[in-house]
């Protein structure tokens, strides 16, 4: 059909429309471009067309509003929209309106080509529109690097099913966030949402916790018990720390996957259950299923849609609007209302984050109760950033700074010092690079190759020191010791 398909693009941009045009001519498509919702309605209503491409923002309707009224006389019609206002509001309202895709501002042109390519081949545009309608003007998640617009994608598709989603990552970065947006703009939003945190509970009481106990089930169970999975009926659980999980539990939970339903503990009657399970794990699942910790077939049961969240480190390009939402939180609730200067937020840019977004915003708010002025400047940042060097009595896991951050922070301190802007981040990983090759063997000489030993010397984490060594390729004496 590429040869034959019509794409209707509009946009108020004449140079995104000539862009667009071009890219998709070459790729074997007929193109017809207009500035306004009114041009390209009169196509759609003259039965023109096998694929639209529309602005949010058009100057005389906006996007959305024409999606209704394109699916009223051509619900076949699968129509992409494009939007600069990169929030999960508004991936979210594209897919509650049925558009089949949301690409973000700017976007990839081969990726663009490939999702026009895969919504021809789509044999409906057709979508479940059920999902809450997105009119909340403050969302949990906040981000416009490239990392969050695929989370916002994957969020605005699954609201639409009850599939189970495993959310992968780091402590801090929001998985309990993602969890509620699930529930909140998707088809069980009037039921309850209800979190249990596996790592918080005692590994004894965790069946009873989920399942819910009958009364003489166990000592101290002097009435009937009602679980989890009963407070969450119709509908979302989330299970936070999964792979903190007792292998007795995990059993019963397989049973509820695969069959919809579950016994309490010291009961014999199966109960039925209607209820979404989305799960999250800061762990490695796959390392915990060789060590016989955690069950494979329960496993790929939850791993139905994996969602991996990022770090805030490889998404730096978001911290300016994470500290601009965590001032204005903070102001809602009474605290000071502060800015954070240029410098401030580069110094944030650079920071590591092994906290992630919690560790920003618990920083965030420090400063808004503790710096006087109403500007936050970087000495302030750097100043509440600083954590005392790892000392050589200190094991493994003990608190302490790294080698990459010590570099970081002095050099920033230098700079700001000399009255300086702070350097480009290139200056940064350079340094870094010609001071750990030297460091890295200084140290692994003076320890006589005791890998941990050298670890706690320069403040790293033993596997990450382990990388280092891989990546640089330095040599470590034979017959040395490594443990």
């Amino acid at each position: 059909m590429i040869g034959n398909a019509t794409i209707l693009i509009a946009d108020d941009d004449s140079a995104i429309r000539t862009v667009l045009n071009q890219a998709l001519g070459r790729a074997g498509y007929n193109v017809r471009t207009t500035g306004t919702a009114a041009g390209l309605w009169r196509w759609i209503a003259a039965g023109d067309g096998n694929l639209v491409i529309t602005d949010v923002v058009l100057p005389d309707e906006s996007g959305f509003d024409l999606i209704p009224r394109i699916k009223r006389i051509r619900p076949d019609l699968p129509i992409l929209v494009m939007s600069a206002q990169n929030t999960l509001l508004t991936a979210i309202t594209a897919a509650e309106r049925g558009a089949f895709e949301y690409l973000p501002k700017p976007f990839d042109l081969k990726e663009l080509t490939s999702v026009v390519q895969r919504a021809l081949s789509s044999p409906s545009g057709k979508h479940d529109t059920s999902a809450a309608p997105a009119t909340e003007e403050r969302l949990p998640l906040i981000g416009r690097s490239a990392a969050m617009q695929e989370i916002y994608r994957v969020i605005a598709r699954m609201t639409q099913t009850d599939l189970t989603v495993m959310i992968m990552g780091e402590s801090g970065t929001g998985k309990e966030l993602v969890a509620r947006a699930l529930h909140d703009y998707g088809k069980r939003r009037h039921g309850n949402f209800v979190a249990v945190n596996m790592a918080a509970i005692p590994k004894e009481l965790v069946e009873s916790e989920l399942f819910g106990h009958e009364r003489g089930a166990f000592t101290g169970a002097t009435n009937r018990g009602i679980g989890r999975f009963e407070q969450a009926e119709g509908g979302t659980l989330f299970l936070d720390e999964i792979g903190d999980m007792p292998l007795e539990a995990q059993t019963r939970l397989l049973r509820v996957l695969q069959q919809g339903e579950y016994t309490t503990v010291g009961g014999r009657t199966p109960i039925k259950t209607d209820v979404r399970i989305i799960a999250a794990t800061n762990r490695d699942l796959r390392q915990l299923i060789t060590q016989g910790l955690f069950r494979e077939d329960l496993y790929y049961r939850l791993n139905v849609v994996p969602l991996r969240l990022p770090p805030l480190r490889e998404r730096v390009e978001d911290v300016a609007d994470l500290v601009r939402h965590f001032l204005r939180k903070a102001n809602d609730e009474g605290l000071p209302a502060k800015s954070v200067d240029a410098d401030g937020l580069e110094a944030l840019r650079r920071h590591r984050w092994p906290g992630n977004v919690r560790e920003l915003e618990n920083l965030i708010r420090r400063l808004a109760v503790l710096h006087a002025g109403e500007s936050i400047p970087a000495s302030a940042i750097l100043a509440e950033l600083k954590e005392p060097v790892r000392s050589p009595g200190l094991e493994e896991g003990d608190s302490g700074e790294s080698l990459s951050a010590s570099v970081e922070r002095y050099l920033t301190q230098y700079f700001l010092a000399q009255g300086d802007k702070l350097p480009p981040p290139g200056v940064y990983d350079r340094v870094l690079e010609e001071v750990e090759r030297p460091l890295i063997s200084i140290c692994l000489a003076v320890t006589k190759g005791n890998q941990i030993r050298a670890a706690q010397l320069l403040g790293l984490n033993r596997n990450t020191l382990r990388k280092k060594i891989r990546d640089l390729g330095l040599d470590v004496i034979k017959g040395l010791r490594s443990e």
